[in-house]
């Protein structure tokens, strides 16, 4: 069985208050708990993270497969076909659970992109297609039995506008986190979460670019991190193989870890804090920096959001930019928070309300003095 029952006390709670019985049932933890959805959610990140390293190894150095997102940030085919991985794999798997996603497909019909939309077909069909390693299921739409056309796999890539909200069981995707560390050959993660009820009970974030071990930089690269509520963070191989349980490393530096993009980030508020903790700054794409901080490369993940000007409102975090990280950081024993030590707002929307910035840390004692310091270095910034 996968889940408790809830008890007598939380069905009256949900029908009082409209909420499906099985997603308060859901909120409670037992060894196997969500135990067919993690193992669902590693099969479509392996996937997508097979794509996004065949993309780059055939088609992004010569910088042609783009597109620009509102915000002027670039997409590329790799986006699109990952996210038509993971969402084919989590429509099979779980017809009824919306899906909040980053990318749509109405770019990729257009006429002019005929090439574009024939690359991410191909490339997203192939890797559903691979044959099956343990834990994956066909049933998942997994395997060479299953076709897939190209209609199928542009609403597979729509299936992502679900609106968020709480009260709710819904997946978050971000098919590549880190879009500009991935053209560059940098890092960049494949992320996918699960929420119930506005928490965040399942993360699995791929980065086909992280060392195994950091100790060993010459080693084989790619790691999946997998944390499920009550039960621990763990890094396995893109192959699924080595399970470790998260955190298995020490640095002997005292590492901060932030944005590779100064305009993501508040960089001269993150230098004082560092200063004042005699910390070292780590510059570093993506919800990687979650998993080097959850597997003990780290002492402190800091993103502040970028100073802005003439009234403007900061950039409204997205969920799937933080939810999958958050309970990485969580299972290995850290805490996580916004810059003033609230709780994370998962239950809002597509968005995490007001952008205060975040604070990751391995311990809480540390967090304490580093939310202290943010608020003496906000003091000290200068008044645009």
């Amino acid at each position: 069985m996968l889940l408790y029952h809830a008890s007598k006390h939380l069905i009256a709670q949900a029908r009082s208050r409209n909420i499906p019985r099985r997603l308060l049932s859901m909120s409670l933890t037992s060894p196997e708990a969500f135990s067919v959805e993690k193992h669902v959610a590693i099969a479509a990140v392996r996937r997508a993270c097979l794509v996004t390293s065949t993309v780059f190894n055939q088609l992004v150095r010569d910088r042609t497969d783009t597109l620009k997102k509102e915000d002027d940030s670039p997409v590329t085919v790799g986006d699109y076909a990952a996210q038509a991985v993971i969402n084919t794999v989590l429509r099979n798997a779980f017809p009824e659970d919306p899906i909040v996603g980053e990318e749509g497909a109405d770019a990729l019909r257009q006429g002019s992109n005929t090439k574009l939309r024939e690359r991410v077909v191909s490339l997203a069909t192939d890797a559903l297609r691979e044959d099956l390693i343990d834990g994956e299921k066909a049933q998942w739409g997994l395997g060479s039995q299953h076709e897939h056309s190209s209609e199928a796999l542009l609403k597979a890539i729509d299936e992502g506008n679900d609106t968020g909200g709480p009260n709710k069981r819904m997946w978050t995707v971000d098919p590549i986190d880190g879009t500009k560390g991935f053209l560059r050959g940098g890092q960049y993660a494949v992320c996918l979460s699960l929420i119930v009820n506005s928490q965040v009970v399942l993360g699995v974030i791929g980065c086909p670019n992280i060392q195994i071990h950091p100790a060993n930089p010459d080693e084989e690269k790619g790691c999946i991190f997998v944390a499920v509520r009550g039960q621990g963070a763990f890094q396995i191989t893109l192959s699924g193989a080595s399970a470790i349980k998260l955190p298995f490393f020490s640095s002997q530096k005292s590492y901060v870890l932030q944005s590779e993009e100064s305009k993501h980030t508040n960089i001269p508020l993150i230098r004082r804090v560092s200063d004042e903790l005699h910390l070292t700054e780590w510059g570093m794409d993506s919800q990687a920096k979650y998993c080097c901080l959850a597997r003990g490369e780290g002492a402190v993940y800091l993103r502040m959001p970028a100073p802005t000007i003439g009234g403007k409102r900061p950039y409204e975090e997205r969920i799937w930019d933080h939810a999958p990280g958050s309970i990485l950081i969580e299972e290995a024993g850290g805490k996580i928070t916004d810059s003033e030590g609230a709780p994370l707002q998962f239950g809002l929307g597509r968005g995490m309300g007001e952008n205060h910035g975040f604070v990751a840390t391995v311990d809480e004692e540390l967090h304490a003095r580093v939310v202290s310091a943010i608020k003496r270095a906000q003091l000290a910034e200068p008044t645009l």
